[in-house]
């Protein structure tokens, strides 16, 4: 889930950034700091959005760069358990498969890619026996999010895609079209037996 929160702190400006004006050099240096940067509470950070606010600088003896108390905006993306996640297959492994959410990656793994018995190709995709449906690189998906791990620096997110409405988007398309013809065939047969009734009902009189 995407977060905007606003944060307070002593910001440490390089002294490569002295030239520039001071909110200038407060952004490029929070830029920099926050590259790439995840928090267990924060999440990773997307993108600074903006500086609120920039209090005096104080150098520190013995530290050639500048601190500056600021208050800054940062827009940061921290997965949550049971969410909705989009993505793309960045990579297929005989365990199961890696999906890029843009921010970080997720894995899921190979009994949870689909509702069917799958199994790993040499053509680097993986297969379901019975509904012969494939996952491969740069497929589009939808996922959800069911196991977070915070060990180590980034993240391990488990996701699944078996869950309805889940999965390849071009089979949650498939299924979308066969539970309207399955609905439609179904009220067609409604409507034929409530006529049949009516005639029943219509001959005893």
């Amino acid at each position: 889930m995407f977060y905007l929160t606003e944060v307070e702190d002593y910001v440490r400006v390089a002294p490569k950034l002295f030239g520039l004006p001071t909110a200038e050099a407060v952004e490029k240096q929070l830029e920099e700091t926050y590259k790439e940067y995840y928090d267990k509470e924060l999440g990773g950070v997307v993108a600074v959005v903006g500086v609120l606010d920039i209090g005096e600088g104080v150098i520190i003896p013995g530290d050639g760069a500048a601190y500056y108390n600021s208050k800054f905006k940062l827009l940061a993306w921290k997965p949550e358990l049971q969410e909705l996640v989009y993505g793309k297959i960045a990579e297929i492994t005989s365990f199961g498969a890696f999906m890029d959410m843009g921010i970080m990656k997720g894995m899921i793994h190979i009994s949870q890619t689909m509702d069917d018995y799958v199994s790993f190709s040499k053509s680097n995709t993986l297969s379901g026996k019975n509904s012969k449906r494939s996952l491969k690189i740069n497929d589009e998906c939808l996922a959800r999010v069911v196991a977070i791990s915070h060990k180590g620096n980034s993240p391990k997110i488990g996701l699944t895609m078996r869950q309805p409405g889940l999965g390849k988007l071009e089979w949650i398309k498939e299924d979308a079209i066969k539970r309207k013809k399955a609905a439609e065939k179904a009220a067609k047969q409604a409507e034929k037996q409530s006529k049949s009734g009516s005639k029943g009902k219509g001959g005893k009189k």
